[in-house]
């Protein structure tokens, strides 16, 4: 997209244009943005893991299979200051995929995810995790301990959250036909934006742990809103020469609307 994109996107949320320049430099200097030849902005290659998990909501249910009664586990290493970039680096890697601490040092979550122990812990490495964590497959627990493992997530409180945001999208899809364009670009990036990083950090926890059959309905809510909210934004985005109406597929550079 281009900067005069940006401006005037800003513009819609009431962000002031200097304070838009000042974020894009550091987007720059950090490398999670990089600009073309022709002043052109795109995602940079410090972006590139979150991007990909960001694009993968769609499809997240793909990851996942019938839940055994196992547990992926993670033994961190020493813990690095809680203000430290590595911590906060080690803390979202485990949030992206779905891991709650048992314990100080262990995390762990249901070993429904379709990897293989080095595929699960290169996608941790990547996104964040310290090399030098042990990552495992724990086939069986003591009793308490299993206990206090499934204890971590709180299943209506899942299912809760689930609904309201269901409830919120099918409100907002409903209003679209008679808001006015911006009000509509903002709803929908707004509203869109929460919900997507709902479903890019909920852990796909299998039954009994959330109930998935309403995480199924959601997803499905979430695409049907997105294809309304880049309908929504069409004009602004031709206008200028920016993809906007197709979905994003596999190794697609786009600007994800979801910060994690």
């Amino acid at each position: 997209m281009p900067v005069s994109a940006l401006v005037a996107a800003a513009r819609l949320f009431r962000i002031d244009e200097n304070a838009l320049r000042v974020a894009i430099a550091r987007l720059l200097s950090s490398g999670q943005i990089a600009r073309d030849e022709r002043g052109r902005y795109r995602l940079g290659e410090a972006a590139h893991a979150i991007d990909r998990r960001v694009l993968g909501w769609r499809a997240a249910e793909l990851r996942i299979t019938k839940w055994t009664g196992g547990w992926w586990l993670v033994r961190a290493g020493t813990l690095p200051p809680a203000r430290s970039v590595e911590r906060r680096h080690r803390t979202r890697a485990l949030a992206l995929l779905g891991f709650a601490e048992l314990a100080p040092g262990f995390s762990l979550r249901p070993d429904n995810l379709r990897a293989t122990v080095g595929e699960l812990r290169a996608e941790l490495c990547e996104l964040g995790l310290e090399s030098d964590a042990l990552v495992a497959l724990v086939r069986e627990f003591d009793a308490d301990s299993d206990a206090r493992a499934r204890r971590l997530w709180k299943r209506e409180a899942i299912a809760a959250s689930y609904r309201r945001s269901l409830a919120e999208l099918e409100a907002s899809e409903s209003r679209f036909a008679v808001l006015p364009e911006e009000r509509a670009m903002v709803e929908s990036f707004l509203l869109g934006g929460r919900v997507i990083r709902e479903l890019v950090l909920d852990p796909l926890l299998p039954e009994p742990l959330a109930p998935e059959a309403e995480r199924r309905a959601l997803v499905a809510a979430m695409r049907r809103y997105d294809r309304a909210g880049r309908r929504a934004w069409a004009r602004f985005m031709s206008r200028y020469g920016a993809p906007h109406v197709s979905a994003p597929t596999h190794g697609e550079r786009t600007l994800s609307l979801a910060i994690v």
